[in-house]
């Protein structure tokens, strides 16, 4: 594989960890590259999260050569050729070059080569299958760099072959798409995915919520889930999206993006939380936020002022109030100090507790409770102001006769 120019930048240039690394592999015969979205990310100049690095030689022979040379190194996926180096306590990816013996949608068998090339063709976007040796110099087999430039998500070779060795692909295309691409779409990749539709039900949950979170992180991705939308690329695992209007307004309310709250916004208000948070393998406090989100209530009171906003914050919390509160575009009244309150004012906690009505004679049981509660909604109904002596004073007094 021949290079094709430099990077204008090499972000990983005065990196002593990633120096320390190559040095060792270079000590020893190995060819290493830098390859996928860390080279991506320095074409276009965008801060790089992980070094993926690709090696020519098996990862047997990578595990031996770090740890002679002192490196920690974990086998964290030798059947598929990766190790992970740590070097100064970061963590390097390290995956062998391969190719496919055999796919079934879902994952592949490979076998181990020396060949740059045979290992970008298995790849899945041109712009992806970009290499960087650690001077900086590029190899681009199959012109991702022009891809970036012109804003287009390009399949290697045939799509449809491209999806049919991981199923994956069709969410991998738009989840790009939303990040790195613009109108219109590279149409054999958009047909394609449309075609292939129908095969994202054998995924497994996990994968799925993983791509279609990371979609929606993307700085304005509404565009792109109304296509996938028209396309019925959701159509498998969310049947419930209604489009992207809702999160068009959502993105125009919102003061920090979240995937989860834009992921609440393309769904039909009387959606199943639960059935979609199994359907997804979301964390249980995901799933509970998501409930919170879609539930009819309680209605968030915009027009009610400062005091209704303390109110449903103390609540709600302040996070999924600021939720409800940024989904709820039609609700009348100053929701820009609305969230700001969200955002800055910390909840007091009730002065008094059931061992206060314990003190005052009162038998252990459901009045306790029953009582406390009651003293909660008066303070929070005198919002908040009363303090503990003044709790304590309506609490004797709403004690029940002895």
């Amino acid at each position: 594989m021949k290079p094709c120019g430099r990077l204008d930048d090499v972000p990983w240039a005065n990196d002593q960890a990633v120096r320390a690394l190559f040095d060792a592999l270079a000590a020893a015969g190995i060819g290493a590259r830098f390859v996928g979205g860390c080279v991506r990310n320095a074409v276009l100049k965008s801060p790089i999260d992980d070094h993926d690095i690709a090696v020519n030689m098996p990862p047997e022979t990578v595990m031996r050569t770090l740890e002679s040379a002192r490196i920690k190194v974990l086998p964290t996926g030798l059947k598929h050729g990766t190790v992970t180096a740590v070097v100064a306590g970061r963590p390097f990816e390290l995956t062998s070059l391969r190719r496919d013996v055999e796919t079934d949608g879902r994952r592949a068998v490979v076998a181990f080569t020396d060949d740059w090339l045979e290992d970008a063709g298995r790849r899945d976007f041109t712009f992806n299958a970009m290499y960087a040796d650690l001077d900086g110099t590029l190899y681009d087999p199959f012109d991702g760099r022009r891809d970036l430039a012109d804003a287009r998500v390009r399949f290697i070779g045939d799509a449809d072959t491209r999806i049919a060795e991981d199923r994956l692909r069709v969410l991998r295309f738009f989840r790009f798409h939303a990040w790195y691409g613009r109108a219109p779409f590279d149409a054999a990749g958009f047909d394609a995915c449309r075609r292939n539709a129908g095969t994202l039900r054998g995924l497994s949950g996990e994968r799925v919520r993983k791509e279609l979170l990371r979609l929606l992180e993307a700085p304005a991705p509404a565009d792109t889930v109304a296509a996938m939308v028209e396309a019925a690329i959701l159509d498998q695992w969310l049947p419930e999206c209604v489009g992207a209007a809702h999160l068009r307004e959502l993105i125009q309310r919102e003061d920090k993006s979240d995937a989860l709250r834009r992921l609440a916004s393309i769904l039909s208000p009387d959606a199943d939380a639960t059935a979609i948070g199994k359907r997804l393998k979301l964390s249980t406090q995901e799933a509970l936020r998501l409930e919170v989100m879609l539930a009819p209530e309680p209605a968030i009171d915009v027009a009610g002022g400062p005091k209704a906003w303390r109110a449903q914050i103390y609540r709600l919390g302040n996070g999924l109030y600021a939720d409800c509160l940024l989904l709820a575009t039609t609700a009348a009244g100053d929701w820009k100090a609305a969230l700001a309150t969200a955002r800055n004012w910390s909840p007091p906690e009730l002065p008094v507790s059931g061992g206060d009505a314990l003190k005052l004679g009162l038998k252990p049981g459901p009045k306790v409770g029953a009582l406390i509660e009651e003293i909660e909604q008066w303070w929070i109904d005198g919002d908040f102001g009363a303090d503990r002596a003044a709790c304590l004073a309506e609490l004797e007094r709403r004690m029940p006769p002895a």
